[in-house]
């Protein structure tokens, strides 16, 4: 039996990165000669106001879209080129809208994760099985295993999804606000768990909202206006009242959260 821990790297180590891509919709671009790498073993935020393309930009690396110009790149191959199978067993995206599988058990909605993994017409072995409990207890879901997944209020069905993509075994787990719909306790235990996953070589990229989530959990920022990239390295040299001003158009402080230590910014108008 495996002793993976679901999220842990199962691939070779290689890095997912954009190179100069574009995104154009109905004459307007959402993504604008964007280069950026999510390295294993790093938590990587994407920062910017509402429009900012970040969902766009999750969607490239995700491969479940084709840049109008530049190239997707996972390792030394576009990602293009890199089989399905492949592709389905190293990188996870958890999307910010849920889907309803009316009828499947938060279990069996887990379990889907596992699809990569097996053959075509073969069952759930005794390590799917295992990856698919571990999933559960790691999302903090396991206590909902056996309800109907559309039975679960926003935040819990966003966990079940989390599991999902935890059950894949991705070597790159990206996330469309993970936080959404979590009360904040939940949102400290998801945001640890990514932490915890970063540190254990998974590379890990999410798109947030509150600053104050990524500058207590990313190592990296990428941060986005009008679709472009307009700073990215570490959080502490990446957010900046400057920064903070010109992308938000909000004052900012920059403080040391009291307990512990991370950069804690401080809003006004």
């Amino acid at each position: 039996m495996s002793a993976r821990t679901p999220g842990t790297v199962v691939t070779a180590r290689r890095d997912l990165s954009a190179e100069r891509v574009r995104v154009v919709r109905g004459g307007r671009v959402l993504v604008d000669g964007v280069d950026c790498t999510l390295e294993p073993g790093t938590f990587t935020g994407l920062l910017g106001p509402n429009g900012a393309g970040k969902s766009t930009l999750l969607h490239l690396l995700a491969g479940m879209l084709g840049p109008d110009g530049g190239t997707v790149r996972f390792g030394d191959r576009a990602l293009s080129a890199t089989r399905s199978r492949e592709r389905a067993r190293s990188i996870a995206l958890v999307e910010q809208s849920l889907p309803a599988e009316t009828g499947q058990s938060v279990r069996e909605v887990v379990a889907l994760g596992r699809t990569p993994h097996r053959g075509l017409l073969a069952g759930d072995s005794p390590e799917d099985l295992d990856v698919v409990e571990r999933a559960l207890v790691a999302a903090g879901v396991v206590h909902l295993a056996d309800r109907a997944y559309s039975t679960l209020s926003g935040g819990e069905q966003q966990r079940a999804q989390l599991a999902r993509a935890l059950a894949q075994e991705p070597s790159v787990l990206l996330l469309d606000e993970p936080t959404n719909h979590l009360d904040a306790s939940a949102q400290l235990e998801t945001l640890e768990l990514l932490e915890g996953l970063a540190a254990r070589g998974t590379a890990v990229g999410a798109a947030l909202h509150d600053i104050n989530h990524a500058a207590a959990s990313c190592s990296h920022l990428i941060v986005l206006l009008r679709g472009k990239v307009v700073a990215s390295g570490p959080v502490r040299s990446v957010l900046t009242p400057e920064l903070i001003r010109h992308v938000y158009g909000v004052q900012a402080v920059m403080l040391e959260h009291p307990l512990t230590g991370r950069p804690l910014v401080a809003l006004g108008r």
